[in-house]
């Protein structure tokens, strides 16, 4: 069989199940044992800033091997407020073969990044919530969010209730009707964490927090996805804080546990476990502890998604196939 390389769209990537959180779930835990194992590679990434105080375009560079064999970048610019209607974040993700560098598709990974982002916390829910996780609220609406429900409908189908809070006037655009539980606005987000929330998870875009010391309660996980969503005391109260990974990325990310290590009030001894320790090693908090984890994400997760949805379209004949090379080069 011959490979070309190839241009898949978001409709493409969703088409080939590349929104499906299962196998996003299996991704990531197939990634972390490479790591353990040091078959992959995450360089630190670099930007360029674009028009505007908050544009700046990311490359950010893996490799991973196993069943996935791909080494890429991914390419995501986060726009100006332009306003115009479009994703303030765009992302693509070119992929080569890792064992002879052939270059093998280009693919729209906007929804790859949600789903990705979504397993992780999905991983968190199963093996860093101090007990056995029945109510969440989730924060925000947006694509992160979006991606977050689908993520509990789809492995979480016996929780007993999600709530959901929004800064903005905007709901989910989703049929509550065909979710397993009941779908709660929530319009109060300090009653919100007064309440029995065995889970929060955060995806938003706020510069500042939104959640202080009221949060972090025990028996109760916190999950940062956005960006500076927890404030520095409520993570100073957290009795145990884990990671996907903590990198190099501390000394730039803008998320609240990099920003408290670099105001010199959070020590990287202090966190308690990884993405390896919790999946590889066992790791557990207690039924009384309170957790924090933070979410990074890790573009070798970004890889790996994108070459298992490029092998799909090989086998499948989808995506746009483009005269990059001779078909000949491509030989399997």
């Amino acid at each position: 069989m011959t490979q070309g390389f190839r241009y898949l769209n978001q409709r493409d990537v969703m088409a080939l199940g590349g929104t499906q959180a299962q196998a996003a779930l299996d991704d990531v835990r197939d990634v972390v044992t490479l790591m353990r194992q040091q078959q992959t590679q995450m360089p630190a990434e670099t930007h360029v800033s674009l028009a505007g105080a908050r544009g700046k375009a990311y490359a950010l560079p893996a490799c991973v091997g196993g069943r996935f064999n791909a080494a890429g970048v991914k390419w995501t610019a986060h726009r100006p407020d332009a306003h115009d209607g479009l994703p303030q974040a765009m992302a693509m993700t070119l992929i080569n073969r890792a064992d002879n560098g052939l270059p093998l598709g280009l693919v729209e990974s906007a929804a790859l990044t949600a789903a990705r982002t979504a397993a992780v916390s999905a991983l968190a829910l199963r093996h860093a919530a101090p007990r056995p996780v029945q109510r969440v609220l989730l924060l925000g609406t947006g694509v992160q969010a979006t991606a977050h429900l689908d993520m509990l409908r789809q492995l979480f189908p016996d929780l007993q209730q999600v709530s959901w809070w929004s800064r903005s006037a905007s709901a989910f655009a989703t049929d509550s009707d065909n979710l397993p539980w009941p779908l709660v606005r929530i319009t109060g987000l300090p009653h919100a964490c007064a309440q029995d929330i065995d889970a929060v998870i955060t995806c938003t875009s706020a510069a500042e927090p939104l959640l202080g010391a009221e949060a972090i309660r025990p028996g109760r996980l916190v999950i940062q996805v956005g960006y500076h969503e927890v404030a520095f005391e409520a993570i100073a109260l957290a009795t145990k804080v884990v990671v996907d990974l903590w990198g190099d990325f501390c000394e730039t990310s803008a998320k609240s546990l990099f920003q408290m290590y670099r105001a010199g009030q959070f020590s990287p001894d202090r966190v308690d476990a990884d993405l390896s320790n919790l999946l590889l090693d066992g790791w557990r908090p207690a039924p009384d502890d309170s957790v924090y984890f933070s979410s990074f994400g890790l573009n070798v997760f970004d890889i790996a998604l994108a070459a298992r949805v490029l092998a799909l379209a090989q086998q499948r004949r989808t995506g746009t196939l483009l005269p990059l090379f001779p078909e000949s080069f491509y030989l399997a």
